[in-house]
Order: structure tokens, then C-alpha cells, then sequence
């Protein structure tokens, strides 16, 4: 039983957001059928982004399947940008409409969504408006939030206060970061929106509020736990009757359940559990895991640890101190002629094949690409698979800088320019006239995804892998010519099957980064996992391990690293340069997220972050280190904690 003490909202914690969303779908069709049966309305409030597809989904679902009717529901939506047209891709009322409205019964009459075309001087009153309709119509029945990094909701920004009705605002920088991927880049995104006010969300009969993945875990632990205050808006929902909060395991990882369940709950002392809360406490109190004391334990809430283990503070240091060492190996690919019985990696083959998967053209060198030159230097047949095409992530002036370049290329060496030039002009003319987010010619999508082709290749020259070894998957879920991704499907599974079949690897790297804000990463690391779910029956899949790393986003927490590998200060300067080819994604990249560093400045003060929380233990101290988690794809379970894996 887990104290909810520490939590001001119910939570409602979920293995993922697909089985919280079935959820919230299954409360919204109940209500729907008892109004139904009672020839009543119902009032539904919803929201837009990523978090509510999955809701949507099962509703289409449901209405498809199962007759759920929707001829007697009026919905009113949080908000939309201004200005905003309704046929602007990007406007949530096509958003709306492609989700769910396109695909159920309900009247359109009874859709009703901010109007982003409302003129300035009128929109005051129109929002006034707005808020009558909804108290006209009883009411909203159950309201659908999410909630921004910044912790807003609907788009009341921090800084909104209890007393705010529906109104326009400006939106804050990162809520503008966060939502540029959807408009192809910041400078496409509008300063403005229209929202309901948190005293028409507080009005509401019914809340319930979605929260899935890392990067929301701050704004959860803020939300849940703390004072009520307008830095953070979703706090407001504290004062709500009859709100629950569905996140995932992800969503979770920084409130006190998650961070230190000894404290909430009775604690079956696990290997992992007795690893992670000695180093909780060793970082907490900035103590060596060996210089430890049982007063230490004891005044910190770890009393029942010893007790149950019936041992004393040494005999748990040396056990976690050991765990921790033997995670360090200066060969990722194994030691040949070595006792490996506590190194995270086989001896044998002595020489393996590796395949790292990439979901970008640069997640490999920026987060692996010290291991990547380790294998390759140790003698490992190194293969690398980039699973999309990465050409979102190329700005229209380094495609147009590109195109110069051919044009004065053909000029240069007077070659036939007859067809090169028409292609060329068609697309700088098109960047030229360009003023708002819309949709790459496919001629220009192609010569995006050659740029990004051509970084990784002289990357991975760089760090000695073969050319024969480098693969372009361009998996077609993410290569639509839109930024609206498809989902999986078998063709991506098939693409993936087919790699891993021919290669027959010993070793898999993947991306487990599941904060990357785009959702690239989750897609392909789904991809992986299930492309191994379908082949785990053949028989050269018993000789595989699997391993994930993280990205430009976080890192591994130190408890959970089962494979730590050091690098030189000279090894930080080579992988430097592996990154540095990379030179669409250098100096203002498209999609950094909120971090103004680059890439390779994330990857390096992260990699020296993690050696230092080593060496704080009582490691020894190292320039960086990358640091990897083991996937057994029989169970599906990460093998260091034995949760799920995601």
C-alpha cells in the first residue's frame, strides 16, 4: 500500500500512456452511454497535442466497433493559437477535426473551438462569449487536460492566476520550443493563444489530466507535490473535488514514490532496490558508498534495510560498492581471455558483430561515440542503422547553401546543367517564397535527407567503420514529406527484421531516450523492441545482448547503469569531432528543445556529469563515461531493475 502523503491529486500511474488512455476512454463512453440511455447531453472539454491521441483513438475505436454514438455530445476545446485560420494545418481545429470530429457522428453544431480569426479589438467579448456558452450548455461534464514542461494547462502560462477566464495570452518561449516541431521551426510558431482561464477549467465537474514521458516528470513532481502556486498553473487543480492525474512510469520517475519508495511504502528488498537507495544516500549525504555508517542509515530512513537483511552498514556498502565497480569495463564488446563473470559484457566471441541503431543521423556519435570507437579499435565488426532519414532536422538555409554548391559545382567543371538547374532553381525559389510551416516538395525532403546521409557518413569514416556497414533504413513511418509521422506498421518492422536477420549481431544498441521532445526516439526504440519480439525465436538470437543508450536529453540514473564506459581526455576530443560533422545540426539546429547548448556540449558535460557521480561514490575519477542499461527481449524487462522496460 503506498502513502499518498506526499501526492495533493490523485495519481493514477499507468505501465504507459496507451493503457491510461483506454482508461480515460472507457470513462468517457460510460458517461456518453448513460447520458445516451437518458436521452441526455453530454458536455465534454478537450484537449489538443500528443498526450490525448490515444483517447481519441479508442473513442474512433469505440464508435466503429461498438455503436458508441456521439449525436448527443457538444465538445468545447481548451484553446487554439491566434492567429489562426481553420485550414491551417497547424490549427487545432483541423487537429480536432483529423483526430476525432472526421471520424464519429457528432453534429457540427455542437463542435465549438477557439476561434483564432476573431479581430483583436473583438475578441474580448468573443471570449466572454465563450465561457457563457459553456455555463448555457450545464457545463462541462469531464474536461481532458495535458500539462506543458512549464506546467501550464490549456495555455494559461505560469504567471495565470485561480481568477483567469477564457482570454488571450502570450505564450512563453518554451511552450513556443516545444510546439516548433509541429510548425517546422521556432520562428513559424505564433505568439499568441486563445484558452479557457483556470476558472473555467476549475469549473468543471470532472477533470482528468494526461502526463506521459521524462520530460514531464518535473512539471508532475511540481504539480503533485508541492504548494499550490501560479509559477506552476496545474497546481491550481489541488483545489478540484474530482480530478485524477493518468501518467506513465516515465512520468513518475521524480515523485518520492519513484525517486524514494522506502519512504511511502514497505519495501521488499530487492538487489536493485537495496542499489538504488544506498546510492540515494551516499549522493543525498555526499558520502563514499564505503564511508557509510549505520547512523547514516538510520537517520535517513533506511533503518528497515539493515534490519532486514540482517546485516550491518559495511556488509550492504561492499555489496552496492561492488555492483557499482564492476559496471566499469574499458571493453564493451568483452575482454577476450578474461574471467567475465562480473563484467557486464562476454568474452567470447572475441570478436563480435555490433549493431547500433540510430533513429537520427547523429544519435550515434552523440551518445555513443566513444563506445563506437572503442569497438571498432578493439577489432568488432561495427554495423550502424539510421532508422529515418532525419531531414526535418535541416534548416532551409543549409539546403539552399547545398544547392548553391551543386549549382556552382556544374558550373565549375561544365557539366550538363539541363536538368540540375531546373530542379535546383524550383527549390531555392520555393525556400525564397517561403513564410510559413508548410510541406516540403518531395524533390527538397530528398535533398535534405542527402545532407544528413552524407554528415553521418564522414562521421562514422571518422571513427573507422566501414561504408559497407553504415545503413539508411529510412523507415517509412517517419518518411511522410509531413511532420505528422505515420504509426508502425510491419513494412518499418520488416525493414528492421531484414537488418538484424543478415547481420546476426551479438551485440544490439538502441536508443532508449525517451525525452527526445520530437517522439522520434520512442517510435524507433518501439520499432526495435518489437522487430525483436518477432524475431526472438530464431536461434542466433540467444547469442544477443541488448543494449540501450540515451541521447542528446538525460542519461541513465546511476543505480540502473549496467555497462559504464570510460573515456580519455583525448577520446572526449575525438568523439568531439565525430559530432562535428554534423553540420546542419551545429550552431542554432532546428529542434534543440529548450537547451541552447549543441549537441556535443550536452554530450560531453552529461558523459563528465556521470564520471563524477563516480567518482563521488568513491570511484575512481574519469574524463566521461557513457553509460548503457541491458534489455533482455525474452522478458522485456530492463535486466538491472527488472521493471518493463517503457
Amino acid at each position: 500500500m503506498i502513502s499518498t502523503d506526499h501526492e495533493r491529486i490523485p495519481v493514477c500511474l499507468r505501465k504507459n500512456d496507451i493503457e491510461a488512455c483506454k482508461e480515460v476512454a472507457d470513462r468517457i463512453a460510460t458517461l456518453i452511454r448513460e447520458r445516451n440511455a437518458k436521452s441526455e447531453p453530454t458536455i465534454l472539454g478537450l484537449a489538443t497535442g500528443s498526450s490525448p491521441v490515444p483517447v481519441y483513438e479508442e473513442l474512433i475505436r469505440m464508435h466503429k466497433e461498438e455503436g458508441l454514438s456521439f449525436a448527443n455530445v457538444t465538445t468545447f476545446n481548451l484553446d487554439e493559437y491566434y492567429p489562426m485560420t481553420r485550414e491551417d494545418l497547424q490549427s487545432y481545429w483541423y487537429y480536432m477535426h483529423d483526430n476525432l470530429f472526421n471520424h464519429i457522428d457528432i453534429k457540427p453544431e455542437n463542435v465549438n473551438i477557439p476561434d483564432g480569426t476573431v479581430p483583436m479589438d473583438e475578441i474580448h467579448g468573443w471570449c466572454k462569449g465563450y465561457d457563457k456558452k459553456i455555463d448555457e450548455a450545464g457545463g462541462l461534464d469531464i474536461l481532458l487536460l495535458g500539462i506543458g514542461r512549464n506546467g501550464h494547462i490549456g495555455f494559461n502560462e505560469p504567471g495565470s492566476n485561480e481568477h483567469s477566464k477564457t482570454r488571450i495570452i502570450t505564450l512563453e518561449h518554451v511552450t513556443k520550443v516545444d510546439n516548433s516541431r509541429f510548425f517546422g521551426g521556432l520562428q513559424y510558431v505564433p505568439r499568441r493563444a486563445v484558452t479557457m482561464g483556470i476558472k473555467t477549467i476549475l469549473k468543471a465537474k470532472k477533470i482528468a489530466i494526461m502526463a506521459w514521458g521524462i520530460n514531464k516528470a518535473d512539471a508532475v513532481r511540481s504539480m503533485v507535490e508541492e504548494k499550490i502556486t501560479e509559477r506552476v498553473p496545474a497546481s491550481f487543480l489541488q483545489k478540484h473535488d474530482d480530478v485524477s492525474l493518468y501518467i506513465d512510469e516515465s512520468a513518475a520517475a521524480l515523485l518520492t514514490r519513484t525517486v524514494t519508495p522506502w519512504l511511502v511504502r514497505d519495501c521488499k528488498w530487492t538487489e536493485s532496490l537495496i542499489k538504488k537507495a544506498v546510492v540515494w544516500l551516499s549522493l543525498k549525504l555526499q558520502k563514499p558508498i564505503l564511508m557509510l555508517t549505520e547512523n547514516d542509515y538510520n537517520m535517513n530512513g533506511l533503518n528497515e534495510l539493515l534490519a532486514q537483511q540482517g546485516s550491518t552498514a559495511y556488509d550492504v556498502n561492499i555489496l552496492v560498492f561492488n555492483q557499482v565497480q564492476h559496471t566499469i569495463t574499458g571493453w564493451p564488446g568483452g575482454k577476450p581471455n578474461a574471467d567475465d563473470t562480473q563484467r557486464p559484457e562476454r568474452k567470447e566471441p572475441a570478436k563480435k558483430r555490433c549493431l547500433v541503431f540510430s533513429p537520427h543521423p547523429d544519435d550515434d556519435v552523440i551518445s555513443m561515440g566513444g563506445t563506437v570507437l572503442r569497438l571498432v579499435r578493439q577489432g568488432h565488426e561495427v554495423h550502424v542503422a539510421y532508422q529515418t532519414s532525419g531531414s526535418f532536422g535541416v534548416g532551409d538555409d543549409q539546403a539552399r547553401r547545398n544547392l548553391k554548391m551543386i549549382e556552382g559545382f556544374n558550373r565549375e567543371f561544365d557539366v550538363d546543367i539541363t536538368k540540375s538547374d531546373k530542379l535546383t532553381e524550383e527549390m531555392i525559389n520555393f525556400i525564397d517564397a517561403k513564410v510559413t510551416a508548410e510541406a516540403n516538395p518531395v524533390n527538397l525532403q530528398k535533398v535534405k535527407s542527402l545532407i544528413r546521409q552524407e554528415e553521418a557518413r564522414a562521421a562514422l569514416h571518422y571513427c573507422g567503420v566501414k561504408d559497407s556497414n553504415i545503413h539508411y533504413l529510412r523507415l517509412p513511418f517517419y518518411e511522410t514529406g509531413a511532420r505528422t509521422k505515420r504509426a508502425l506498421s510491419q513494412s518499418d518492422f520488416d525493414l528492421l527484421n531484414n537488418l538484424i536477420s543478415e547481420i546476426k549481431p551479438h551485440q544490439i544498441y538502441a536508443a532508449g531516450d525517451l525525452a527526445d521532445p520530437h517522439g522520434t526516439h520512442r517510435t524507433c526504440l518501439t520499432g526495435v523492441f518489437t522487430s525483436l519480439d518477432q524475431l526472438k525465436g530464431e536461434d542466433f538470437m540467444k547469442d544477443c545482448y541488448v543494449w540501450l543508450y540515451k541521447g542528446a536529453w538525460q542519461e541513465w540514473p546511476i543505480d540502473e547503469i549496467m555497462m559504464a564506459v570510460p573515456m580519455s581526455p583525448d577520446e572526449v576530443n575525438q568523439k568531439r569531432k565525430a559530432i562535428f560533422y554534423h553540420q546542419s545540426q551545429k550552431d542554432g539546429a532546428l529542434f534543440k528543445g529548450e537547451d541552447d547548448r549543441e549537441f556535443w556540449q550536452r554530450a560531453e558535460q552529461r558523459n563528465a556529469a556521470t564520471a563524477d557521480l563516480y567518482n563521488s561514490l568513491g570511484l575512481a575519477q574519469y574524463a566521461a563515461i557513457e553509460a548503457f542499461v541491458r534489455y533482455d527481449f525474452y522478458t522485456r524487462e530492463l535486466v538491472s531493475t527488472g521493471h518493463k522496460a517503457f
